[in-house]
């Protein structure tokens, strides 16, 4: 299981890529969800790749929207709750 701050990130770029059909290079960690082109749908998927690649339970897990803002803050909060 990716345990730093980069592997977590490296994963979270992976599976956007995969949900929204563009190569992993074409997914910026430092942009916002929004602006990558992550809809409702697709966010729903990002969540269940979440909870099955870090074993987190996102309903008890406290992530916020800011969380959220970019994959690299979702990455930095990831690693806080699994330490």
């Amino acid at each position: 299981m990716p345990k730093t701050n980069k592997e977590i990130e490296t994963v979270l770029v992976k599976e956007v890529a995969v949900i929204l059909g563009e190569e992993p290079a074409a997914i910026a960690a430092d942009r916002p969800l929004a602006e990558l082109g992550i809809d409702s749908l697709s966010f729903v998927e990002l969540l269940v790749a979440i909870e099955k690649n870090f074993g987190l339970k996102l309903m008890e897990s406290g992530l916020t929207k800011e969380d959220f803002r970019t994959l690299r803050s979702l990455a930095n909060r990831i690693v806080a709750g699994l330490k």
